[in-house]
């Protein structure tokens, strides 16, 4: 996986390319894969974690199949509960190892992620369900870092490929069906709340009433904890990507994008400016001239920035320093890269993580609205 700050646009392109050049790669050789695939598999791991006692819920859930969902690209019929589960993308992996299934494969985290190729957010949760990087029973992983690993995956055997947060292409969804039922985004790439994305995967998974009880687990910690800060209430905001060194001026953030998403949730409001260019767009950020980043007003700004240094480049530099937010001290530059994707790709693992540290920084620039 890329970048979360850009994952369409900017990986757009750049995995799209990767996309054509891995199906030129595979197209040849997909029915040798799944053939080598399907000798080759042991028993290398997991499926839904359950053990003698939740039986009752296990067969439960198996009498929720067929199941059906819809998606961009159409729908996809999952016949029975899925026991060698594989995710694309961000987000999927969280989800269903928050739901108690640990998939047999998911993508390394190769950007905001740790030595393991994971998060902090998703090896305590596999520790919880024994599951942990390097044990037995661990998900094989794989790198997306040059598009969607179809060889990977094919080589895991899986009985779904969960993807509703992502932003497969139709080759992608098309190559992919042929190794097993895909579970696409919903309708924007890249655009799929955390909260949609549990309720798909819930059903895919057959846990649709586990999936409610999580999100609304979830929304009550959030609520809780955003409680502690009543001065983030009602500010207004954007969130955007400003690197005065790379000399492209601003990007900024729409409504379809999980990071406003979160925001507002949690009682702020996206600035007017950015709401009209929301209206009507299938985009999750827009570009804006650094020329006029005097019009970008809100209370707050945030940006994810590389290091320390650019945000007080940010304050220097002639252009942006002229957004109204950052000449009111009230700017949020994030250079953990680790925290932004933990908003950026946010999943009811990540966000309860984020908290104790986003939530502070939020609070300070709120206190320096005036």
């Amino acid at each position: 996986m890329t970048s979360p700050l850009f994952p369409g646009p900017n990986a757009g392109l750049g995995a799209a390319g990767a996309t054509r050049r891995t199906l030129l790669k595979t197209a040849g050789k997909a029915t040798a894969v799944l053939a080598a695939a399907a000798l080759s598999l042991t028993a290398c791991s997991t499926g839904p974690v359950s053990s003698a006692s939740d039986a009752g819920s296990t067969a439960s859930a198996s009498a929720q199949f067929p199941v059906t969902i819809k998606h961009v690209f159409g729908e996809t019929t999952i016949k029975a509960q899925p026991k060698r589960v594989v995710t694309v993308s961000w987000v999927n992996d969280d989800v269903a190892i928050a739901l108690g299934v640990v998939p047999v494969g998911v993508p390394k985290n190769e950007w905001g992620g740790n030595d393991k190729g994971s998060t902090p957010w998703k090896d305590a949760a596999l520790e919880k369900l024994g599951a942990g990087f390097g044990s037995a029973k661990a998900p094989a992983q794989f790198s997306e870092a040059d598009g969607i690993n179809f060889t990977e995956i094919a080589k895991l055997n899986p009985d779904v490929i969960l993807g509703a947060y992502s932003g497969l292409t139709a080759e992608d969804y098309k190559k992919l069906s042929e190794i097993a039922p895909v579970v696409a985004h919903p309708e924007l790439a890249y655009g799929t709340s955390w909260q949609d994305s549990t309720s798909i995967i819930g059903k895919a998974l057959g846990k649709e009433a586990e999936a409610a009880k999580l999100i609304s687990d979830t929304e009550a910690t959030i609520k809780d904890e955003v409680a502690k800060y009543p001065q983030i209430e009602g500010k207004s905001y954007i969130y955007g990507n400003l690197e005065p060194a790379k000399g492209d001026g601003v990007n900024v953030y729409t409504a379809n994008d999980n990071r406003p998403k979160f925001l507002t949730a949690i009682g702020m409001k996206l600035a007017p400016v950015v709401e009209e260019k929301s209206k009507g767009s299938k985009e999750f950020f827009v570009p804006w001239s650094a020329e006029k980043a005097n019009e970008l007003d809100s209370d707050i700004f945030v940006t994810w920035v590389p290091d320390s240094k650019t945000a007080e480049s940010i304050k220097s530099d002639p252009l942006l320093s002229q957004i109204p937010a950052i000449k009111g001290g009230a700017l949020v530059a994030d250079s953990d890269n680790t925290l932004t994707l933990s908003i950026s790709a946010s999943s009811p693992l990540s966000l309860p993580w984020s908290l104790d540290t986003f939530l502070p920084q939020l609070a300070k620039a709120a206190d320096a609205v005036r």
